[in-house]
């Protein structure tokens, strides 16, 4: 018998108006303090080239994604087919017991359905997707695109991925599957890690995975499906042994969230946790409906710690620079002064120069081997120290970044935070807030480079 599935649409609120006209707004604003304060000196410094991720305006004004990682057949395209109703019609993905989607699969809205080839999506700039052609024909031919019209999909995408199998090796795949799993965990808003209650081994793909979502903790979702193919007792053991198989791979001091369900449209077995089934369920589908709700908040959050990263790799190779001219004599080699500041920058002070000076924590600092590879392919003479980096009519790029960390993305996130029938009360001007974590404010907290064009 069909399980009902009138409460996926009330709990996820299927029937709310469009995004109102204060989103727009929101979303037009950040992208303007984008690329007016932090792509400037994202470009200035070639910060792409040190994280290998360029933030595009469609990542941006994307919807939230989730994505589905996990074994083969553990349901991970079942779950999508029974959120999106379609099991039993022409669109449902393909499933079955044996390993079946060999392939990404982004599942979108769209005003009718349609298949679209991976090599048309990653020529397409106006979607989020177009940097992954990097990973080449081979990965593009595994990639493809389902857009259907659907009220859940004009808030959230989907994204299936093939199941792992811990005996195939990664050159056996033909494509680099770590790099690509990067790509798509970097990107996701929600990650459901689904698993079978009968096969719970964990392999090196796993592992690798597990590495790979390190600093994403906060977004992974633990999925015990099919649960209701085990009695009670047996459900109990199985959940103590996820955790066991589970524990060594999360550096995390709270553990995620694990719901226990079976997500597909049949009802659930006899003799089995009927209620708690239900309630975990409810409790999944509120958790994507948080993500889904605050949509705009997490864009915002994102594009500020991003513009704190480009920030704190602007003022490492300014501080490069400056020890490299500092260092620089009239007989010296400049090759071999420069690559000994690159291979020992701890002899020169670069990195506790930078924490004693500006206002970042060592936790944001990226690793020093980094800037081996990083100057190994960007010589020191394509670059100019932050001083010069100034206009008379146009300001300071690093005072613009700092401006943008610290009042215009906070105030931004402040105005889409409050609640809009709540009316705010009239008082004075409140006091300008204290320096945020990765910013610099204030007299003294850090050496600002003079403006050249402005009389001191």
């Amino acid at each position: 018998m069909p399980r009902d599935r009138s409460h996926i649409e009330s709990t996820l609120r299927l029937g709310a108006a469009e995004p109102s006209a204060e989103f727009s707004a929101a979303m037009k604003k950040l992208l303007s303090t984008y690329h007016s304060a932090i792509k400037p000196m994202e470009q200035a410094f070639k910060y792409n080239e040190l994280r290998q991720h360029e933030v595009t305006d469609g990542e941006v004004t994307s919807k939230p994604m989730v994505l589905f990682l996990g074994p083969w057949s553990v349901g991970k395209s079942s779950m999508i087919n029974y959120l999106l109703g379609l099991h039993g019609t022409s669109q449902q993905l393909y499933t079955g017991a044996e390993p079946t989607t060999s392939e990404y699969t982004v599942i979108m809205h769209g005003e009718k359905f349609k298949t679209i080839e991976g090599i048309v999506m990653a020529a397409d700039s106006s979607r989020s997707f177009s940097p992954l052609e990097k990973f080449g024909q081979g990965f593009l031919e595994r990639l493809v695109g389902v857009e259907m019209p659907h009220k859940l999909l004009e808030r959230v995408t989907f994204v299936d991925t093939p199941g792992i199998i811990e005996n195939r090796k990664q050159q056996e795949r033909g494509y680099p599957y770590n790099e690509v799993c990067q790509w798509f965990i970097d990107r996701a808003d929600l990650i459901f890690l689904v698993f079978d209650p009968t096969k719970l081994d964990v392999g090196g793909e796993l592992e690798m995975l597990f590495k790979q979502m390190k600093g994403r903790e906060s977004q992974i979702r633990l999925i015990l499906n099919k649960a209701d193919s085990l009695t009670t007792q047996d459900l109990m053991r199985v959940y103590g042994a996820l955790f066991w198989s589970m524990a060594p791979l999360i550096n995390a001091t709270e553990p995620p969230r694990v719901y226990v369900s079976s997500f597909w449209p049949q009802d659930y077995s006899a003799d089995t946790s009927r209620g708690l089934f239900i309630k975990e369920e409810t409790s999944l589908l509120e958790d994507l409906n948080q993500v889904i709700e605050n949509q705009i908040e997490n864009k915002i959050a994102f594009i500020r710690q991003h513009g704190i990263r480009v920030r704190i790799h602007a003022l490492l190779v300014d501080r490069y620079l400056q020890t490299y001219y500092d260092k620089l004599g009239w007989f010296s080699d400049p090759y071999e002064v420069f690559q000994d500041i690159v291979n020992d920058p701890d002899k020169y002070y670069i990195f506790k120069s930078i924490l004693a000076k500006t206002n970042v924590s060592k936790f944001d600092l990226p690793d020093k081997e980094a800037y081996q590879d990083f100057f190994g392919v960007n010589p020191v003479s394509s670059f100019k120290q932050l001083s010069y980096h100034c206009s008379w009519s146009a300001g300071c790029l690093l005072e613009k970044i700092e401006r943008a960390i610290s009042h215009d993305l906070p105030a931004l996130l402040s105005g889409v935070s409050k609640a809009p029938d709540t009316p705010a009360p009239t008082k004075a001007a409140p006091a300008p807030p204290p320096p945020l974590p990765g910013t610099c404010e204030g007299p003294g907290c850090e050496e600002k480079p003079k403006n050249r064009w402005r009389r001191q």
